[in-house]
């Protein structure tokens, strides 16, 4: 209750206050928080919270209490230490089950009774894979421990208490509450709270390139309302203490307040903290006080290193140990019952047996025996094998050119490093559109103001000029014709010229671009690619806004082609939104960006600004008398830019768009024309009073057309000045933290509506006609994925009001804008504003244009300061402070009149359709998931060749889920009648899905509200099932929660390998929760590259991962494996078979060395370099040939059938290796060894040589590798025979490998051995490939051939026929290109 009490009094404080914002006095006879904590102990602290005070300053007491449980600064990602290496290395190794059997083996041949062979020879296996890995963990700690201490020894500036000034200390020993300095171009060593900075405005620039890989600088302001504001900061003037949420992994999160002595509480939020890792940029000076430190900061918690996931094969091949354990489980019960069988018949021995062990106990014994003898079945050295394949294959992904962006100078990641094999598997692939599929540069292209759309066809020229340059600076051409809206999209881009180089950023353009600069040493930022700037202004646009420069021209209502006042109103605005409605940081060449210019004098005189506003019809301008134009709330200026309310001036409906021709712009012409003839509007008067009833006739129209007093030479010198304007403005850059932001502002900045400069609390903004004016900044609501919109609280630099700005997604600023009130003609007037607008909002979707709208809202006092008291305590709080920000943002964007909107370009990526066409002909259907309007993923599904004209689209949109569940019914009806052909596995494999098909398919759209209701429980079998059937869905209008629902309803309930592809922090639920997650190094930072397990830089760089890497890699392991199952169940039978002579008593017919070397040494290093170097098919045919991907799928390589077809053949094949020597020496006095001798040698070679049969590939390094195997093999048993005597007791090897070797008959059985064992295998392999070959790839050949047949016939036809030459395109690509030029 005293918490309540206490919220109420500070309610009524601050709505009683006009000045002090942001300060929480605390009320008198209410106990302070501070009084309240000085009593408590640190027990009573929340769990959920921290609390900060200065280290060595005033609260000496609550400093020790409080930060004692605090980590210090220093740093250690290391595993061991030199005394924990050993201990903790084995414990970590002995977690894998392999590694503990064979501990178990090696411990159990110790025991005397079941002993197999020496106990040494058996550690061997484990010591050698233990040692392997051990030092492998120890070289990459030790890297690790370097890396430690560099960090750890850096220097930094830290206040000390005792000398009163700041000392250099190392980063190792920075603490909790310790003050840091830091100057230009320094690292952050901890996360800080700022509290001071050189900036005369309280701001720094930092950037978080060593965090997320953004090289876009981000501002970062001083804590508000500070007592000592202005001034460096020392523990003699801080005596405040800080509370804030603990320690976590959130970027884009910090939620806090800071309290001073006085009670009075300011919030904290993430614009106040420094982040470890990033660097100062820009500011010659900060402070801060350390808040988290060490693996407690933000930039630590976040660094979880490489992604684990279990791959698909990974579960199959489990699965098949345990099949092999079983079989060893059943060999040795074998031998243990065999064993007492024979001890039971065996009467009078001619040599020693054990006649006091009962056959039964003796069978148990020689059951563990055979568990140590045939320990090898279980395959120990495939796990490290695995791994180091891997490891192979990952580098030469990460070193294929063909995946390398020379342009962005990056190369593909691969940050999941066990999952390589799944590329080679994926059957369905989601993706995002914009940054994805689009470039994510965006171009401003055309916009709609006061519901007259402004087409700019010289914009539009101007960007079909950008991309004949570009295509003929890169010497090749791809446009894209759109099937719905039939408008050319470029897949060429432009770059950004950077003056510097980094991984995750654009660098330089072309060196044509650099030539046109005017500056030696050129400073950009992010998306300021040339094309982006210099936006061509509409004439049209450009006519009306000059009626702002000019003193003499009277404005009117309209009708005769003169803006009229509240049309001009809200052109202005608009524009003014586009400059103010962002977080751009602005800069220049010479300047830090960090430095704001001073206002310049404005263009015009007092007196002319009083004239301009006179033009408007207004009373007289007497409320403006001070130059400080923001000084006048209630000025008649004001009337201007207010909502237009009755009697402030008289309302125009607004003109149509007429500019392009079209039968649009004659229906609205018409509209319009009824509409003022219905609302019978008045005309201006110069007096300014009610005017007259006129109406419009055809004589006004012709008089519209004449141009009265030279008002065209007025356009020219107002787009001269406009041109002489840019100049200058071209100098300015601007740090935008999304292309959006960045497109909109060039744009504002070529109608002179320009940002010249930026603080934390006002603009710096130049209007036409006006010049530069300071624009108070109260509040920025930033855009997020739930509002979808972004919003300014300023106060208006001409009429002094509160006014909000929004901008954002068309669907619900449209929902949020206002239902005039009050005067008809107004509510007309909007209504008609609305629909024009949503009238252009669908013309710019269907031609593939992204669309925001743009609003405003004048706010009252009374209404703000209510409002500015709730999101006050928002910003406060620390538990709940999203979901109270949220529902603050929300209060106020309500009522919102809507201004305009823009289309903006985002072209394709190169090479994008050609990508999905593959992609679809190697068998993977293609999901794209965008929260875009319908129409414009519609038309990039065009453009990208998703969508082809013969295709029949399934448009799901309903509003409730009993019609969700009724139009699913209906459309798989439908579905059925067109061909259930994608349902059916026999279907699909026996029909031909080629991209070039002329069959009809099924696309499925669907908008997010009606998705909600497909997802749900009751109707997700139906959208599966419909969706299943067709080629392709588009997602649209979907929340990044919806698209994960998708790729996880197709995963579990198909059990399909799904992959996800997107660029953005939306992307990133998608991208985790697929089997394979693939980030996109775009333009919006690099969330989502932090979340997957590949990251690229193009959407184009898939078919090459994937139909080539992702293939070969699953072909190479699933062969690899199934080989290392085949030779050790193949030895190992060699090993059983002779327990059927010796009486299952677990004797060996080999030198016990030989035994364990043979898997883990002479046979063990060819399936690597197998599963690192095979090539089954080569890359390029793989790339012309996507139908073989889908092949490799159906051939399924590794699934059980052939697991145990491999089985099979290694029982045949152990069969001849063991029996075919057992005959050839039958009769013969031959001993064990030498009787083993022919058996290991066979072995060899059969192993070997299976695996030659099995290769596709044969290179030098396959032979060296395969010869030095055999080479080590013979060497080994050699200098065993010549020099051991007891190596392997109770046998003696000595000279046996010498005479065996020395004679024909070891030759002649070693060569028919390994001939008779590999013949079937080899007639099987023959027979297959010549009577069933790859129907894809024939198929595929077929085609090609007659795609060569039909070029040279075009050739030789244009050689006859010279002159008709038809001109090269995206629709003829076979054809040459024509020597004439076509004049147009």
């Amino acid at each position: 209750m005293e918490r309540l009490h206490w919220v109420q009094h500070r309610c009524r404080q601050l709505l009683a206050r006009d000045s002090e914002r942001g300060w929480y006095s605390t009320p008198n006879g209410l106990p302070t928080k501070s009084t309240q904590d000085a009593h408590s102990s640190p027990q009573r602290v929340s769990g959920k919270r921290r609390r900060v005070f200065a280290r060595n300053g005033p609260h000496q007491q609550e400093y020790e209490a409080f930060s004692k449980g605090y980590k210090g600064n220093a740093i250690r990602t290391t595993k061991y230490s030199l005394l924990t290496f050993i201990p903790m290395n084995l414990f970590q190794q002995f977690h894998r089950a392999a590694n503990l059997y064979f501990l178990f083996l090696a411990l159990l041949n110790w025991v005397p009774v079941v002993e197999a062979f020496q106990k040494e020879i058996t550690m061997i296996p484990l010591l050698v894979v233990l040692i392997v890995i051990a030092i492998k963990d120890a070289l990459e700690d030790y890297r690790r421990y370097l890396s430690d201490k560099k960090v750890n020894n850096n220097v930094v500036q830290v206040f000390c208490g005792k000398q009163k000034a700041y000392i250099d200390k190392c980063w190792k020993d920075v603490r909790v509450g310790d003050f840091v300095r830091l100057s230009c171009n320094e690292i952050i060593p901890a996360d800080m709270l700022l509290l001071y900075s050189s900036d005369p405005r309280g701001v720094c620039y930092i950037e978080t390139a060593n965090l997320d890989g953004e090289t876009n600088l981000k501002q970062r302001q001083v804590v508000l309302d500070l007592p000592f504001q202005g001034g460096e900061i020392t523990l003699e003037n801080f005596h405040s203490r800080l509370e804030c949420e603990n320690p976590n992994n959130d970027l884009s999160r910090f939620r806090g307040y800071m309290e001073h002595p006085n009670g009075v509480r300011v919030g904290l939020h993430n614009n106040n903290l420094l982040l470890r890792s990033c660097t100062i940029r820009n500011t010659e000076t900060v402070v801060g006080i350390v808040i988290y430190a060490g693996h407690e900061t933000k930039a630590m918690m976040n660094n979880s290193g490489p992604r684990y996931k279990r791959s698909q094969l990974e579960k199959r091949l489990n699965t098949d140990v345990l099949w092999c354990v079983l079989l060893l489980i059943i060999m040795c019960l074998t031998a243990a019952v065999g064993h007492g069988l024979w001890l039971k018949n065996l009467k009078d021995p001619i040599f020693e047996t054990d006649t006091e062990t009962s056959p039964a106990l003796a069978g148990f014994y020689v059951f563990w025996t055979m568990i140590i003898v045939l320990q090898v079945l279980i395959p120990i050295s495939l796990y490290v094998s695995i791994e180091i394949v891997k490891l192979g294959q990952i580098y030469f992904i990460h070193n294929d050119l063909a995946l390398y962006n020379e342009q962005l100078d990056s190369r593909i990641q691969c940050r999941a490093l066990n999952i390589t094999e799944d590329l080679g598997q994926i059957q369905y692939l989601f993706s995002d559109k914009t940054g994805t599929l689009t470039e994510n540069k965006m171009v401003f292209r055309r916009c709609s103001i006061y519901g007259v759309e402004y087409p700019h066809k010289e914009n539009a020229q101007r960007l079909e000029v950008y991309e004949a340059e570009e295509t003929e600076a890169a010497g090749r051409s791809v446009t894209l014709k759109s099937g719905c809206s039939r408008k050319s999209l470029s897949c060429r881009s432009l770059s950004c010229n950077r003056s510097s180089v980094s991984l995750h950023t654009l660098t330089a353009e072309s060196e044509d671009e650099d030539r046109l600069s005017n500056h030696i040493q050129p400073r950009t930022s992010a998306f300021c690619s040339r094309v982006a700037k210099e936006v061509v202004p509409d004439p049209e646009l450009v006519r009306k806004l000059s009626w702002l420069c000019s003193p003499v021209k009277p404005l009117s209502d309209g009708s005769s082609g003169t803006p009229c006042s509240l049309e001009l109103t809200y052109i202005t605005d608009f524009f003014l939104a586009l400059a103010i409605c962002n977080s751009v940081v602005v800069s220049s060449p010479s300047q830090p960006r960090h430095v704001v210019p001073e206002a310049r004098t404005p263009l015009k005189s007092l007196e002319e600004i009083k004239l301009m506003f006179q033009r408007f019809s207004f009373s007289p301008f007497s409320a403006l008398s001070t130059p400080q134009l923001r000084g006048s709330p209630r000025s008649f200026t004001s009337r201007l830019f207010s909502r237009g309310k009755t009697g402030s001036f008289t309302f125009s409906p607004p003109p149509s768009s007429t500019t392009d021709g079209s039968e649009t712009g004659q229906e609205n012409n018409l509209e319009s024309s009824t509409l003022r003839r219905k609302l019978d509007l008045p005309s201006r008067e110069d007096g300014g009073g009610a005017g007259q009833t006129e109406t419009e006739t055809e004589d006004d129209v012709d008089d519209s057309k004449v141009d009265p007093d030279g008002f065209g030479e007025k356009v020219e010198d107002v787009s001269k000045e406009v041109d002489c304007e840019s100049d200058t403005d071209d100098e300015l850059l601007y740090e935008a933290e999304s292309p959006d932001e960045a497109a909109l502002v060039h744009a504002a900045q070529a109608y002179r509506c320009t940002l010249r400069g930026r603080s934390p609390e006002s603009l710096l903004v130049d209007l036409p006609g006006i010049g530069s004016l300071a624009v108070q900044l109260l509040h920025i609501l930033p855009f997020d994925s739930n509002r979808k919109r972004m919003s300014v609280v300023v106060r208006h630099p001409l009429s002094g009001q509160l006014v909000v700005y929004t901008k954002g997604a068309d669907s619900v600023i449209m929902d949020l804008t206002e239902t005039s009130k009050g005067a008809e003609q107004a509510s007309e007037i909007y209504c008609h504003v609305r629909e024009q607008t949503q009238k252009h909002l669908d013309s710019y979707a269907r031609e593939g244009l992204r669309t925001l709208c743009i609003a405003k809202k004048v706010l009252e006092e009374e209404e703000y300061e209510v409002w500015l008291k709730r999101h006050l305590l928002a910003e406060s709080s620390i538990e709940n402070r999203e979901e109270l920000l949220l529902d603050s943002a929300e209060r106020l964007e309500t009522n919102l009149t809507l201004l305009g909107t823009t289309g903006i370009l985002d072209r394709l990526q190169e090479e994008v359709p050609e990508t999905i066409e593959a992609l679809q002909r190697a068998g993977i259907k293609v999901w794209v998931l965008t929260g875009d309007k319908k129409e414009t993923a519609i038309n990039i599904a065009y453009a990208c060749k998703l969508l082809r004209p013969g295709d029949e689209l399934l448009t799901v949109t309903c509003g409730s889920k009993d019609a969700c569940a009724a139009l699913l019914q209906e459309l798989k009806l439908e579905v059925q009648r067109g061909g259930d052909r994608l349902m059916e596995p026999s279907a699909a494999e026996n029909r031909s899905e080629s991209s070039s098909s002329s069959a009809a398919d099924f696309i499925l759209v669907i908008d997010g509200c009606t998705l909600d209701w497909a997802l749900q429980e009751e109707l997700k079998s139906d959208f599966l099932e419909l969706s299943c059937r067709c080629k392709a869905v588009i997602c649209c209008r979907s929340t990044p929660l919806q698209k994960s629902q998708v790729v996880r309803l197709v995963r579990d309930q198909l059990g399909a390998m799904t992959l996800a592809v997107g660029d953005g922090a939306n992307d990133v639920s998608m991208i985790q929760v697929a089997d394979v997650g693939i980030g996109i190094s775009g333009q919006e930072g690099m969330q989502a590259v932090m979340s997957s397990d590949f990251a690229i830089s193009r959407f184009k760089h898939l078919s090459k991962l994937l139909l080539v890497h992702g293939r070969w890699c699953y072909s190479r392991l699933a062969n690899m494996i199934l080989y290392f199952f085949y030779k050790n169940v193949m030895y190992v039978n060699l090993l059983f078979w002779y327990q059927f002579f010796c009486g299952f008593s677990g004797a060996l017919m080999s030198n016990s060395w030989v035994l364990i070397l043979f898997n883990l040494l002479f046979t063990s290093v060819p399936p690597i370099i197998y599963g690192v170097l095979e090539r089954d098919v080569p890359a390029d045919t793989l790339m012309e040939l996507p139908e073989l991907y889908r092949a490799a799928q159906t051939a399924k390589i590794y699934v059980p059938s052939m697991f145990w077809i491999n089985i099979l053949d290694a029982f045949y094949q152990s069969l001849v290796c063991f029996f075919m020597p057992y005959f050839a020496l039958a009769g013969s006095d031959v001993g064990d060894l030498s009787f083993g001798s022919p058996i290991n040698a066979s072995a060899l070679l059969i192993i070997l040589l299976h695996q030659v049969i099995e290769s596709h590939t044969l290179t030098w390094i396959h032979m060296l590798v395969l010869a030095v195997s055999a080479a080590s093999y013979f060497g080994f048993v050699l200098l065993v025979s010549l020099f051991c005597v007891t190596c392997s007791p109770p046998l003696n090897p000595l000279g046996v490998e010498t005479l065996q070797m020395s004679q024909p008959l070891f030759y002649i059985i070693c060569t028919l051995t390994t001939a008779t064992a590999l013949l079937p295998r080899l007639l099987v392999r023959a027979l297959h490939n010549t009577l069933n070959p790859a129907s894809a790839l024939t198929t595929a050949q077929m085609d090609k051939v007659d795609s060569e047949r039909y070029c040279k016939r075009m050739q030789r036809w244009n050689q006859n026929h010279r002159v008709n030459r038809l001109p090269v395109s995206a629709d003829n690509p076979g054809l040459e290109r024509s020597i004439d030029t076509v004049v147009s």
